[in-house]
């Protein structure tokens, strides 16, 4: 029996609909039956080799998916076949199944749709410990989220609200600045016109700054830092890596430090699982509001990817199987 994936078979060609033989669950994993997958900046990473975790070719794209556990492997005792879950198996996401490690898969709300699901694991799983375990981020602080339009950064500026912070959103124009204030933000700054470093300050100054940027706009926001500010760098969707002046670290009692969401799946994964429980609860009790954003069918993956390619999304980009 086949299926459709869109499947990446050279770094130097553009990943293409294949079909391919239907995989069967091996011990400890479960077959799912994919409804949706969500698209991030390290699938681009991955068509071309440049990701940390780019697997062998040939692969699927999509690393995180939702859907519908429909067998299981030899000693998977669950979830039982016809629960609703969501899972990050780090590949494989764009395909009508996929089969995973049952340890990664968490079991859904009724109240959480397929789509949304599918938006939610790595985005508000890597905003919720970049702020709750990370920065620490306190009521009544005030954060400063770069790039706060795009997948990551709406989950940041909703959860820094949801935490009780006074939260400055930076993104490029007038739509993505209103996505950013429906997300909670009480403070906007327009990337295009605005002079980060110098709006911030006269806002009072960040003690928490969410890059998912890099680049300039690190360095407009490390210089509007507050003293005892903690700088989370997520990545770097501008494509420079900043150089960071230590000397200015020692004087403003300035710390700088990385999340990667992924990489607790290796060192730690309980504190992912806890966090994702605490994020289902808030998404079941309506203190957060997982959506997909653009939507797009499996034929136009491609057409998906590009969006993300040029920056163009407002929040999740999610591939359906329909």
């Amino acid at each position: 029996m086949t299926m459709r994936a869109y499947c990446v078979t050279s770094h130097d060609a553009p990943p293409a609909i294949e079909r391919i033989a239907r995989p069967r669950p091996g011990p400890g994993q479960i077959g799912i039956k994919i409804h949706a997958c969500g698209l991030n900046f390290a699938d681009l990473l991955m068509m071309s080799g440049r990701y940390q975790d780019t697997p062998a070719l040939p692969f699927t794209l999509g690393l995180e998916l939702s859907g519908v556990v429909d067998s299981l492997g030899e000693g998977a005792s669950g979830p039982a076949p016809g629960t609703r879950v969501a899972v990050y198996g780090g590949q494989g996401g764009l395909a009508d199944y996929g089969c995973f490690d049952a340890a990664r898969a968490v079991a859904l709300p009724d109240s959480l749709s397929h789509e949304a699901a599918a938006a939610f694991q790595i985005a508000y799983g890597t905003s919720h410990l970049a702020l709750t375990r990370r920065a620490r981020l306190q009521p009544g602080e005030t954060l400063l989220v770069l790039g706060a339009a795009g997948g990551v950064g709406l989950t940041a500026v909703e959860i820094g609200a949801a935490m009780g912070a006074r939260v400055i959103a930076c993104a490029r124009g007038k739509d993505k600045l209103e996505a950013a204030r429906a997300a909670g933000a009480h403070e906007l700054i327009d990337s295009e016109t605005d002079d980060i470093r110098e709006t911030c300050k006269a806002l009072g100054g960040a003690d928490v700054v969410y890059d998912p940027v890099g680049g300039d706009q690190f360095t407009a926001a490390f210089r509007a830092c507050r003293p005892e500010a903690r700088i989370l760098t997520i990545g770097f969707a501008s494509g420079d890596v900043p150089r960071i002046p230590a000397n200015h670290l020692l004087v403003k009692n300035l710390t700088v430090m990385g999340l990667y969401w992924g990489g607790y799946l290796t060192f730690a994964p309980e504190l992912l699982t806890r966090s994702l429980a605490e994020l289902l609860t808030w998404a079941d009790e309506g203190r957060i509001a997982p959506r997909a954003h653009h939507v797009y069918p499996l034929d136009q993956a491609a057409d998906a990817l590009e969006l993300l390619r040029a920056r163009k999304s407002t929040g999740k980009v999610v591939v359906t199987m329909a």
